[in-house]
């Protein structure tokens, strides 16, 4: 038999870039305050989803491995449980989260996104950066489809509203 091989691998992966939104602002809070909004789940709950949808209900474990559990309300009634775990919690610095695992490592049904939050001192303030991460170029045009510079925008408007007020 004789067959040939490739001896490189054609990359087909979408680039990161075709793969990632993103949001970033200063934030004129001390980044402890934009951090906790993020962390405590008695103050996610009042900045996290852009109007007319809210968020009802947040169980936050922060800390590596540590689950989330948000429930947002849409307009019509319905609840949109969503579920994820920490992958690197950097005190008032940085949180890395993803949907591709639930509670204990336990893989979900349909991995979305990973989220990249970086808290950095700016101007006596903080600047604020959400990187969202698909895992599909296909996925990341769904979301942004969806919304997400709109909704994320008036998220972080929110955030910044409850930070300052602290």
């Amino acid at each position: 038999m004789n067959e040939t091989y490739p001896t490189v691998m054609e990359n087909t992966a979408p680039s990161l870039a075709e793969r990632e939104l993103a949001i970033s602002r200063h934030i004129a809070a001390p980044r402890a305050k934009v951090y906790q909004a993020w962390t405590d789940p008695k103050l996610l709950v009042q900045w996290f989803t852009p109007p007319p949808y809210l968020t009802v209900h947040a169980e936050l474990d922060v800390r590596p491995g540590g689950s989330n559990y948000i429930v947002m309300r849409g307009p019509d009634g319905v609840d949109v449980p969503n579920r994820g775990i920490y992958l690197e919690v950097v005190e008032n610095e940085r949180l890395v989260l993803t949907d591709a695992y639930t509670k204990a490592w336990e893989p979900s049904e349909k991995p979305f996104i990973t989220i990249c939050l970086t808290f950095e001192d700016e101007d006596g303030g903080t600047r604020y950066t959400a990187r969202v991460l698909h895992w599909t170029a296909a996925d990341r045009e769904t979301h942004e489809k969806m919304g997400f510079h709109e909704g994320w925008g008036i998220a972080t408007d929110q955030l910044a509203a409850l930070a300052m007020k602290a």
